[in-house]
């Protein structure tokens, strides 16, 4: 039987940081990841230019006899999901579906928070968009939601300076322009997938009392349930236990850089061709 993994989509290595928490959850499923290195970030680009990348992204996994696919990028989520939802599946893979990281996480973050006010760190692209905003009004109407762009934050991760001394200059600065929006604020979301590597020295600048929430976990719990209530689609996915990683740049320069996220040795395969 031809292999039906589950796609797992990101405009480079910040999605790793999903698919590592999901393939924790749902070890037996057959996964795909690609990241859109060649073309990364996304964060800064326009609406349309993110979502003709995303689209032939999401073309190819299909291709790839993915039934499902998870975009594993906030940007991505942010600016062309509702559009891929909305206009080409329906006419073009009826059957299949794509998801996002932004709904998970917003159905749920009020929980989390004792005073009704949070925080979102995020790429200039997806603060641009206010896609959280909007959603997590949707779930918690009287919540106080405050949104800081970090564009320092991804070139510091993928240039491995995260954990160097030049971060703490953009962390310390993020934060302390977040926190002055609300004194009330007791949450936090990392709402890029790359930021969990800043994790130590975010802790570091961030008062004790205030929870900070990361998304592969929130988004690994979102697509367990979502394979039981959709048991159609479920049942086309395939188990071995496979992961294989595509990457639209150097498969030797991404396998360099992607163990950081990922937390494993991968070997990645160059794809072309996506455009």
């Amino acid at each position: 039987m031809k292999k039906q993994p589950i796609g797992i989509f990101d405009s480079g290595y910040g999605g790793l940081t999903v698919l590592r928490e999901i393939v924790h959850k749902l070890p037996e499923y057959d996964y795909i990841y690609l990241g859109d290195n060649a073309r990364s970030p996304y964060g800064n680009r326009s609406f349309e230019t993110v979502y003709q990348y995303t689209l032939q992204c999401v073309k190819w996994l299909f291709s790839q006899g993915c039934p499902l696919i998870i975009l594993a990028c906030n940007t991505a989520s942010a600016k062309a999901l509702r559009t891929i939802q909305q206009n080409d599946l329906p006419l073009l893979y009826p059957e299949n579906r794509v998801l996002g990281v932004i709904r998970p996480t917003t159905e749920l973050i009020g929980n989390y928070s004792r005073t009704g006010s949070a925080g979102i760190l995020a790429t200039n692209g997806t603060v641009q968009s206010e896609s959280y905003l909007i959603e997590i009004k949707k779930f918690f109407p009287k919540m106080n939601v405050h949104q800081e762009a970090c564009p320092m934050w991804v070139p510091l991760v993928e240039n491995n300076e995260y954990d160097g001394e030049g971060a703490d200059y953009f962390i310390r600065k993020n934060i302390q322009n977040l926190l002055q929006k609300d004194r009330a604020m007791d949450t936090v979301l990392l709402a890029c997938t790359h930021y969990p590597l800043l994790m130590k020295k975010i802790k570091q600048y961030l008062p004790e009392h205030i929870r900070v929430l990361v998304q592969g976990e929130i988004v690994a719990d979102s697509l367990a349930d979502y394979l039981r209530r959709h048991s159609e689609l479920e049942k086309r996915c395939t188990r071995t236990g496979q992961t294989n990683f595509f990457t639209t740049d150097s498969a030797e320069d991404f396998d360099k850089h992607a163990e950081v996220f990922f937390g494993a040795k991968i070997r990645s395969m160059h794809v072309s061709g996506i455009s």
